[in-house]
């Protein structure tokens, strides 16, 4: 799933290595400041192990432990991580008008998706911007299960209360339940043999983007979906509240799991050529324009009954005036709000994230060209401290994903 974005306060454990993403001053970083900040179930545990903890979207998080960022990201490319996600917004929406409910707030195409399968999808407004981004699951308990971003927590819940309530003053049966469970996130290689050893159901059978409730070592009651923020195989737990210390507890007994930050978070997140809600996407820019126009449901194009659908239908067949793009570059880091100049330098777009891939080791970044420039292998600059950067358009992602579907 696609977050809110992190700041500078992170140095990373190698020469001439940076923040991993958004700028500090940016709206969406993160500071060490505590005040009035909000906490997970698992906030004692994080300082308990380590955790170094900072502000990030009104909440306390740790951004890392006691391994470097680098070593954090490199493991869990390699073996496998524990990242504590319970600062998202967890809705379930019930009655029996709850896929029209939802279809009426974003592009997909939820009413064809089987029990307990997901979907990555988009709120998006009139114009044709993207409010947020989340998953859908169709659970098998005839609710909906949406995970969408911290960041945006209180703008998605007033879209959906008020939506809500205009279908129930028109005779609609549709409701919203705000869960309090936590949402722990198991990422890497290893994910499936850890989780394997603490549940009876077969994960052989729980391909990318499904679920299912179960019990994980002893805790009851937990929606296990697979899917993450980090390109590799993994899971998103949401379990009780009261039981999340347990059951990371119970995790890191296996000595491959490592806890992990919103360091590491964002630069897997980067190689795996995933959006940043409020660096990457925001409601300035549309499904088209951010290279996104998969979540667009082939029925919802034809019935263009979506918010923004002329708009972004129109772009799709005008072409938009600017694409996201990958880039790659050597030398210096490149970073968030940098310029993109053409090789005649001309500006032609910014630079929305950037930092050094610990597994490419060169630069990757995402940002925003002219779509005349968008073409992959188009050379073209970044301008870093009022040098120009040599950079190429490069396919996304820049790191292979390891998705796990069923053969």
């Amino acid at each position: 799933m696609l977050r809110a974005g992190v700041g500078a306060a992170v140095r990373l454990a190698a020469p001439g290595w940076g923040s991993p993403g958004a700028a500090a001053r940016g709206k969406r970083g993160y500071a060490s400041g505590q005040e009035s900040l909000k906490q997970t179930s698992l906030y004692d545990f994080h300082r308990h192990h380590g955790g170094k903890m900072v502000a990030f979207a009104g909440w306390s998080l740790p951004v890392q432990y006691t391994h470097s960022h680098l070593e954090s990201h490199l493991h869990t490319r390699q073996h496998c991580s524990l990242f504590d996600v319970s600062h998202m917004l967890q809705t379930k929406v019930f009655g029996r008008d709850r896929i029209k409910f939802i279809e009426s707030l974003v592009v997909g195409d939820i009413a064809e998706l089987k029990p307990n399968q997901g979907t990555l999808s988009l709120f998006t407004n009139e114009r044709g911007g993207i409010m947020d981004d989340l998953i859908v699951t169709s659970t098998s308990d005839q609710h909906l299960y949406v995970v969408s971003n911290a960041g945006c927590r209180d703008k998605d819940f007033a879209l959906m209360k008020n939506k809500v309530k205009e279908m129930k003053a028109a005779g609609c049966d549709v409701d919203l339940e705000v869960s309090d469970n936590a949402l722990l996130a198991l990422q890497g290689p290893a994910m499936a043999r850890v989780l394997q050893a603490g549940v009876s159901d077969s994960l052989a059978k729980l391909p990318f983007m499904t679920s299912a409730v179960m019990s994980v070592f002893g805790v009851p009651g937990c929606r296990v979906t697979r899917c993450g923020y980090t390109g590799e195989d993994g899971v998103e737990i949401s379990v009780p509240a009261s039981r999340a210390v347990e059951l990371a507890e119970l995790l890191l007994k296996d000595s491959t799991v490592w806890l992990a930050g919103l360091a590491a978070r964002d630069s897997l997140r980067l190689e795996a050529g995933l959006c940043l809600y409020g660096n990457d996407i925001d409601e300035s820019t549309t499904p088209v324009e951010a290279s996104l126009i998969w979540t667009l449901g082939k029925r919802r194009r034809a019935a263009m009954d979506f918010p923004g659908a002329s708009i972004i239908l129109a772009q799709i067949k005008e072409k938009p005036k600017r694409k996201r793009v990958g880039l790659t570059s050597s030398g210096p880091p490149i970073r968030q709000h940098m310029p993109i100049l053409s090789p005649e330098g001309k500006a032609i777009g910014e630079v929305t994230s950037g930092c050094p891939s610990p597994c490419l080791q060169k630069n990757i970044a995402m940002g925003y060209v002219e779509s005349d420039y968008s073409k992959l292998s188009t050379a073209l600059t970044v301008e870093v401290r009022k040098k120009s950067c040599p950079a190429l358009v490069t396919k996304m992602p820049f790191v292979a994903t390891n998705y796990y579907t069923v053969k």
